[in-house]
């Protein structure tokens, strides 16, 4: 049996505090995030209400005008950590909700109607990965431009260029790191379709089946920077946590790309090879042994692209099972998307110096090359003269010993074609990097105005 007394008061009820902080859950924590995002959702909510038509307007221009106040002023006292998110708030829409209404009275009380927390939640996330998402495809260009800077710097510096990482065929510290410039830049390619995907409002649907009265959702998503409103308001609160899956699989891709870079620094600035010299603030020591230099960094990037795939699996398993409508499910989504999110960042954010500082050892990766690394060059020399490719792989395998005394170098210069060592064309990389980040730009920029102009004042707010 439940006692009276464990039961506590909240904005929607009283609930058994044992039920309440189990649905709860980390909400209280993880929604101080959205805070922001509430506040200008609510801001576009309440300016659409006003505007409705006079028969059924539930607030009027002047009553609008002093809840964006509030809510300006909210944001103001969450920047100087002066708002929390009670258990009793359960989230941030109830506590956004408390602190309007102990500010404004009734009109506080107003703001929640056409509304559920089913599309409040819904458009908060959006509209938190609409800005995460422009940092991350900022912080992705400005990795693929340190890879390609690094590979034009070293563009004719040999390396061996291996397959089942043993010693293949020449290759070239600049072929190397455009590689994963490039692949960036594929990476790119994915996030900004999930950021596309994910820049439509859901804002209107309410409990997912919409209200009868005659709101503009059209206008909250263009108030709210959105290009567009969901269609489908069913569709706005299914859309939840597959939408999230979808932008964690874009980051998935992105850590894949920087945990395989990641792996070969590790092995490449191992003694061993010494190919590479990781930057000193980047190797930490250990607490026994005085000399160790660990790729501690490296080592955790890889780790962190298993721990985002695990963020998207997740999501996906808790999504799967999941009936039409709202399910309370989804609140579980919520945390994994956050921590993707936030890893992919960091990590996005600690390799781009790693990168700039790291050292090139000449020596050691010439003295990477042994004879046999020039086999298959040799045998297309062969062929260039007259003789047929299997035979002159024949040829080749049978006398190695005519593969002394090659030159790398001269290896490299002899591989012209478009995205050879010789070949590579990193000014066109720079400019699909460029392209990357004038996106960025462009889009923060309208999102910032758009938000500005609901407001009545600068956003960010200072």
């Amino acid at each position: 049996m439940t006692s009276q007394n464990s039961k506590r008061k909240t904005t929607v009820g009283v609930v058994d505090a044992g039920v309440l902080a189990y649905t709860a859950g980390r909400d209280v924590e993880l929604d101080r995030a959205l805070l922001e995002a509430d506040c200008v959702g609510t801001a576009a909510h309440v300016t659409m209400l006003a505007r409705m038509p006079k028969e059924c307007r539930v607030l009027s221009p002047a009553e609008a005008h002093k809840v964006i106040a509030a809510l300006v002023a909210l944001v103001r006292r969450a920047k100087a950590g002066n708002f929390a998110i009670t258990l009793a708030d359960q989230d941030v829409h109830l506590a956004v909700e408390r602190n309007l209404t102990a500010k404004l009275g009734d009109l506080g009380k107003k703001v929640h109607t056409c509304r559920s927390r089913n599309d409040q939640v819904a458009v908060d996330l959006r509209l938190f990965a609409k800005e995460e998402l422009l940092g991350v495809l900022g912080e992705l260009a400005a990795l693929a431009d340190a890879l390609n800077d690094f590979a034009r710097s070293h563009a004719a510096v040999p390396m061996v260029g291996r397959t089942h990482l043993q010693p293949a065929m020449p290759s070239s510290v600049g072929l190397w790191a455009n590689a994963y410039a490039e692949s960036l830049l594929d990476d790119a390619a994915l996030v900004l379709a999930a950021f596309h995907l994910n820049d439509q409002c859901p804002l209107g649907a309410a409990a997912s089946y919409g209200v009868p009265l005659p709101i503009d959702r059209q206008l909250v998503s263009d108030l709210l920077g959105f290009s567009r409103p969901v269609g489908n308001v069913l569709h706005a609160i299914n859309s939840r946590g597959k939408l999230e899956s979808v932008i964690l699989g874009a980051l998935t891709q992105v850590m894949l790309t920087v945990s395989r870079l990641a792996q070969d620094l590790v092995l490449f600035t191992m003694p061993e090879f010494g190919y590479f010299v990781l930057p000193e603030a980047f190797s930490t020591g250990s607490s026994i042994m005085p000399q160790k230099k660990n790729p501690d960094v490296l080592e955790l990037v890889r780790s962190r692209a298993a721990r985002v795939t695990a963020c998207q699996t997740a999501v996906l398993d808790i999504v799967r099972s999941a009936a039409s409508g709202y399910n309370r499910d989804l609140q579980d989504a919520k945390e994994p998307f956050m921590e993707g999110l936030a890893m992919t960042r960091a990590t996005l954010r600690i390799l781009a110096p790693l990168i700039t500082g790291l050292g090139v050892n000449r020596e050691a990766l010439r003295e990477g090359f042994s004879p046999e690394v020039f086999a298959t060059d040799r045998a297309l020399e062969l062929v260039a003269g007259g003789m047929p490719f299997r035979d002159a792989y024949h040829h080749v395998k049978e006398h190695l010993d005519e593969l002394q005394n090659m030159d790398p170098a001269a290896a490299l210069a002899r591989k012209t074609h478009l995205g050879a060592p010789a070949g590579l064309d990193f000014a066109a990389t720079a400019a699909r990097i460029a392209a990357v980040a004038d996106l960025v730009t462009d889009e923060r920029a309208e999102f910032h105005a758009a938000l500005a102009d609901l407001l009545g004042t600068q956003w960010p707010v200072g």
